[in-house]
């Protein structure tokens, strides 16, 4: 039994799970096995919350050897849009610069109203009452999960930050596979297969988390598979908790169908959206998070409110009016989220061509300003480099294209399998005025520091063929 403190519901247990051979327990299946927690993994920090990995190198199979890789508390950080602050932003934050106190838990009335704008031009109608804002999205998912009973659910690959959240609150976490058009979304029978065996185990899944538009890889699930995985887990009693911070960050959106869960099954669903992710800098952190109208929710929403006081997670007052205004999506506003996207289309999918043709592997990118490249392909070279599982392939890349390049291990894959986050950012200028540049071009790659940030991108991957 692992308690959580008073951060759970009241009466809430976070789950026991029945002894033995964890792969037995789970029939064998390596894809449930669990791991113990990588010595190396930038989360780990004396005791652990079972963590539910799949693979047959899963975290636990590493020993004390490997403790050098990397600072213990590294945890890759979103991608770096690498674009200047919206001048408009900028003057409203300014403005505000005088306000000496916080926003109240939560968020006050003003950032809430904004939000639930923000939500209704998408088509999920609310309630500003319905809404609670913190300083950026891992402390706000920690609430919400601290606001709900039981163990908690996630695909493989998953944000960085989702499963240290579960281990903090020590709460039971499983990841389940993807399908293979995108990442993001459990497959529907992996989850209903997932929720049999760990209640099988004497677990109480109750939370599953998700995001359509997906980080680490970069894609879109498509409506048909958002639906299936929706209703599977609805018709298990799980909540859902859909990520949508890269919504606003698709690169076609004219060819893209992005469906939110809320618009399918608004009530059961949360909808969680940190704003770095297209509207305001990663230096001004801000999330928000839009509850079901129901009774339930409506406690749930107090209990998240009174874990964001008990953290003293409060949102600064002049980031809440920049965030307020963003949120407003003035025509300044738009005009930005649109050109970004559109030069992120060009560079990304350039980038992507890159990964191929060195003969690797990669979904081509749909959203976000990243892709999520799979150098398996390429092993026996690697090998004779030194690198041999995703710890060494993150530290042989980040140090020879000068950027993070966060392991697949950082995001809940095999260990062994030698995947990768690589960030588009880079690839737009060193200097403020080259990206600024870029975002204003009309052929971005036929600039010069961006032709030069390609090649230098393809000859460290073209050394690995």
């Amino acid at each position: 039994m692992h308690g959580n403190g008073n951060l759970g519901p009241p009466g809430d247990r976070d789950g026991a799970h029945g002894g033995g051979d964890p792969a037995s327990a789970h029939g064998g299946d390596p894809a449930f096995a669990h791991g113990g927690g990588d010595p190396a993994s930038p989360y780990d920090s004396g005791d652990r919350a079972p963590v539910h990995e799949g693979g047959p190198l899963a975290y636990g199979h590493r020993g004390p050897a490997h403790v050098d890789h990397g600072p213990v508390r590294y945890g890759p950080l979103a991608p770096d849009p690498a674009l200047p602050v919206l001048p408009e932003l900028s003057a409203v934050l300014a403005a505000a610069s005088g306000r000496t106190r916080p926003e109240p838990p939560g968020g006050g009335p003003v950032l809430r109203e904004a939000a639930r704008g923000y939500w209704d031009r998408r088509g999920l109608h609310g309630a500003a009452a319905g809404v609670a804002a913190a300083p950026g999205a891992q402390p706000l998912l920690l609430a919400l999960i601290g606001a709900h009973g039981g163990d908690v659910l996630m695909p493989r690959p998953c944000p960085a930050a989702w499963m240290p959240q579960a281990r903090l609150l020590g709460r039971p976490a499983y990841h389940v596979p993807t399908p293979a058009e995108c990442g993001g979304v459990p497959d529907p029978y992996a989850l209903l297969e997932t929720v049999r065996r760990v209640r099988a185990e004497g677990g109480r899944p109750k939370l599953l988390l998700l995001s359509v538009a997906d980080d680490p890889t970069a894609t879109v699930a498509p409506p048909e598979l958002v639906r299936e995985a929706c209703e599977a887990a609805i018709g298990e009693g799980l909540h859902i908790v859909s990520d949508e911070t890269w919504r606003d960050t698709v690169h076609r959106p004219r060819d893209t169908v992005l469906l939110s869960p809320a618009e399918m099954c608004p009530d059961d669903v949360t909808v969680l959206t940190d704003l770095s992710g297209a509207l305001t800098p990663a230096a001004w952190p801000v999330a928000v998070a839009r509850f079901p109208d129901t009774p339930r929710a409506a406690v749930r929403h107090a209990r998240t409110l009174d874990i964001l006081t008990a953290l003293g997670a409060l949102v600064a007052g002049p980031v809440a009016g920049a965030a307020a205004h963003a949120l407003d999506e003035p025509e300044a506003v738009r005009d930005r989220i649109r050109r970004a996207a559109a030069l992120q289309t060009v560079v990304a999918a350039a980038a992507h061509r890159t990964v191929l043709a060195a003969g690797a592997l990669a979904r081509p990118p749909q959203a976000g300003r990243h892709l999520y490249a799979d150098l398996g392909p390429l092993r026996s070279r690697l090998a004779e480099l030194g690198v041999a599982d995703s710890m060494e392939l993150e530290e042989y890349l980040t140090d020879r294209l000068g950027a993070p390049a966060p392991g697949g291990h950082r995001f809940g894959d095999e260990l062994g399998a030698l995947r990768v986050r690589l960030g588009t950012g880079p690839l737009l200028g060193a200097t403020e005025r080259q990206r600024a540049e870029s975002l204003a071009a009309a052929d971005p790659l036929a600039l010069p520091h961006v032709a030069q940030a390609l090649d230098g991108f393809a000859a460290v991957l073209g050394a690995l063929r």
